[in-house]
């Protein structure tokens, strides 16, 4: 893969996460919307797919520990949209950061925290009473036309990688929404999924290298290269499950 933050893997998903997000929670948004933290943003993907869904005017506050990203996603967002950055770790938010925002927005961000990164993010956001969308958090299950013996066994060396040094992985979505319900919030989810297959082979083949790459790490004592140059020598259709969390708090 070309490096799991780097632009040109972001550029590459950017039409896959938008096809996949769910439009369905967007009606549901209390209005207004106006200023807009979005976190982890990377390049800026997730403002360029939901900017133009909502009503103007629009602050959004781009919240990356990444520089050079931060400059991207500022550089990309819709025209008429007005836009901060703020270069820091999101792990590191406090309630009056997220006071007077109308949403806290995410994209694929919350299976890279931990249990204790997600409580604390849950705790500023109800504190602020700040509503959030999560958008594309990966649930683990991955689906192939057609099937392979050995997908099982790829996909459960991935998901442990995923899980590694206490990071919840497949499991933050569900951890997530039961927090916000914990905490007060009305919760509703919706699935995401990743479509991938023939009609774009570029991103099915970079994932399916990435996906399998992971899972050879986790996995050292078994041999995945046969598996993965025949999933890649004819490029299959995969379904990659992947969840929205929309919190309210009413």
């Amino acid at each position: 893969m070309t490096g799991e933050f780097s632009p040109d893997w972001l550029a590459l998903r950017e039409p896959a996460d938008a096809e996949a997000r769910s439009l369905d929670l967007l009606g549901l948004l209390p209005s207004p919307v106006k200023v807009i933290r979005d976190l982890g943003c990377g390049t800026g993907s997730l403002g360029r797919w939901l900017a133009p869904r909502l009503p103007v005017p629009q602050f959004w506050i781009l919240t990356d520990r990444d520089h050079d990203l931060l400059e991207i996603a500022a550089d990309r967002m819709p025209d008429g949209v007005n836009v901060a950055i703020d270069e820091r770790d999101v792990t590191a938010l406090t309630r009056d950061d997220l006071t007077g925002a109308d949403l806290v927005t995410c994209s694929a961000l919350l299976d890279l925290l931990t249990a204790a990164q997600i409580d604390r993010l849950v705790e500023v956001c109800a504190e602020a009473r700040a509503n959030a969308l999560f958008t594309l958090s990966v649930t683990g299950d991955v689906r192939f036309t057609p099937a392979d013996p050995r997908d099982a066994e790829v996909r459960d060396a991935f998901n442990a990688h995923q899980r590694r040094n206490a990071l919840l992985g497949p499991d933050a979505g569900a951890y997530a929404a039961a927090a916000f319900e914990r905490a007060g919030a009305k919760v509703v989810t919706r699935e995401s999924p990743w479509r991938l297959g023939p009609h774009c082979p570029e991103l099915t083949t970079e994932w399916l290298r990435g996906w399998v790459g992971a899972a050879a790490e986790q996995r050292p004592d078994l041999d995945f290269g046969d598996y993965l140059a025949s999933r890649t020598a004819t490029v299959p259709e995969v379904t990659v499950g992947h969840t929205d969390v929309l919190t309210i708090f009413e």
